[in-house]
């Protein structure tokens, strides 16, 4: 799932590329992707991009005309500009915003097409088109904690809940932008445990916690700026160290990370750096020994 590096770097290139460029037409032959319809998709017609922002996961293209679309990628989704219109045999664009050039460089851009694009079967990820002064009264900004990064705020208080770590991270309404991945790596270079409650971080575990968040995620987007270009991959390189390598040894202290499996994501993390050497009882095994 993209989370907030892969959003960051999607949105600085697009919005150093797209700022001034006009917009042709609007389309969303992935209809089920559009959830408003007032203004209508055809509003954008003629508009011109003033920038592409984030907050949280959430990606926010602004128009000079005062609209905003609000996208979520969700689990397999893609923002993607291209030299080139998508043909019929793409199945996979769900919004496709066909643009001019940006100022006296209108014919040079001609073709270029902001398409954002689904893998796979789920179809989750989703546009609003809205007025730019009712942006962030919608429900999908409006819940947000704040920003995980670059500046967060203290954690003790915020994260001060009877859930793991694990999960109160993840929870958007808490702070915004971290999911499965980056949660994995952060705890891993903070050495906690994934299962320790948010309620029983002490000032100390919970300085370490911010810290770790900001540098892992700093990292992140500074390793996308390296290696990641227009147009942006389907894929992204991702830089993880923890998350998928369960089997594999520690980075930092060469034992064998381990894995906690549920049905549809995977916490990896080292048993000696972060659990005191003891091994998480794995749900599919636990399944199998009823």
């Amino acid at each position: 799932m993209p989370e907030l590096p892969e959003v960051e770097i999607t949105v600085r290139l697009l919005d150093d590329a797209l700022k001034g460029a006009q917009i042709e037409s609007a389309l969303a032959p992935g209809i089920n992707a559009l959830k408003t319809f007032e203004p209508p998709l055809s509003a954008l017609e003629g508009d011109r991009i003033t920038r592409v922002r984030r907050r949280g996961k959430h990606l926010i293209v602004e128009t000079a005309g005062g609209l905003a679309l609000l996208i979520h990628l969700m689990s397999a989704g893609r923002l993607q500009l291209y030299d080139k219109r998508a043909g019929p045999r793409d199945r996979t664009s769900r919004l496709l915003l066909r643009l001019g050039g940006a100022g006296d460089d209108a014919d040079a851009a001609a073709e270029r097409e902001l398409r954002l694009r689904e893998f796979g079967s789920k179809q989750a990820a989703w546009v609003k088109l809205l007025s730019a002064d009712l942006l962030e009264c919608d429900d999908s900004l409006a819940t947000l904690g704040p920003e995980a990064w670059p500046d967060p705020p203290a954690l003790q208080a915020l994260l001060a809940a009877p859930r793991p770590l694990h999960a109160v991270l993840r929870d958007q309404r808490v702070i915004a932008g971290i999911g499965r991945s980056w949660v994995d790596e952060i705890l891993w270079h903070a050495r906690l445990s994934p299962y320790k409650r948010g309620a029983d971080l002490d000032t100390v575990e919970a300085g370490t916690l911010r810290a770790a968040m900001i540098e892992t995620l700093g990292g992140a987007i500074a390793a996308y700026e390296r290696t990641v270009s227009l147009p942006i991959p389907d894929k992204l390189p991702m830089p993880l160290l923890v998350h998928r390598h369960q089997g594999e040894p520690c980075p930092r202290c060469s034992t064998t990370l381990r894995a906690v499996h549920f049905e549809d994501y995977v916490i990896a993390y080292c048993p000696a750096c972060q659990t005191d050497g003891r091994v998480l009882k794995d749900r599919r095994l636990s399944r199998l020994l009823r």
